[in-house]
């Protein structure tokens, strides 16, 4: 849709089943997120809204996506079966996520309110695949255009993959 970001799985094979927006039917939100089947593992990929500003009215679409999202997973998933959440969820979780997080306190990637909405929906039953390998480890996902921000590592972790816990079939991962 134009003006908007959307979402796209691609697959090596054909999918069991693919459903577009947080509902079976249609919404005007269809461009965000899609679930796609894959032997039987629910993949939900979605776009988080940036959020522009945290007194726009953007960024209150943001802090009710994510409770979209929460409903939707408690409506379409099952926590003690595998699936995973994929994305650009435009929200950098904790202060190792995003550089200089004491200058960024006031920014809709960063700030409090979205942090918390992302870790209420996570806690419907996902687990940060990343951070749970990696608990130290500073990797960012998108720089600025601006100001060298590739070069001088002025990033932010707002992509993720999570997964119930589930997954891997091994539960000694998880532990």
């Amino acid at each position: 849709m134009k003006g908007y970001n959307g979402v796209a799985t691609l697959t090596k094979g054909i999918p069991d089943k693919v459903v577009h927006g947080l509902h079976e039917g249609s919404d005007n939100e269809d461009f965000r997120i899609i679930q796609t089947v894959v032997n039987g593992i629910p993949i939900i990929n979605s776009y988080v809204p940036q959020g522009h500003s945290i007194i726009s009215e953007k960024y209150a679409l943001k802090i009710i996506w994510f409770r979209r999202l929460q409903r939707y997973f408690a409506t379409h998933l099952d926590p003690a079966q595998p699936a995973l959440w994929v994305g650009d969820l435009n929200v950098a979780p904790e202060p190792i996520d995003v550089y200089h997080p004491d200058r960024r306190v006031n920014d809709p990637d960063f700030h409090i309110d979205a942090r918390t909405a992302f870790k209420e929906a996570v806690a419907w039953g996902f687990v940060d695949v990343f951070r749970r390998m990696h608990p130290d480890r500073v990797q960012y996902t998108y720089w600025d255009y601006f100001r060298s921000a590739f070069r001088q590592n002025f990033g932010w972790r707002i992509d993720h993959i999570l997964a119930t816990r589930p997954w891997p079939r091994s539960a000694s991962r998880w532990t």
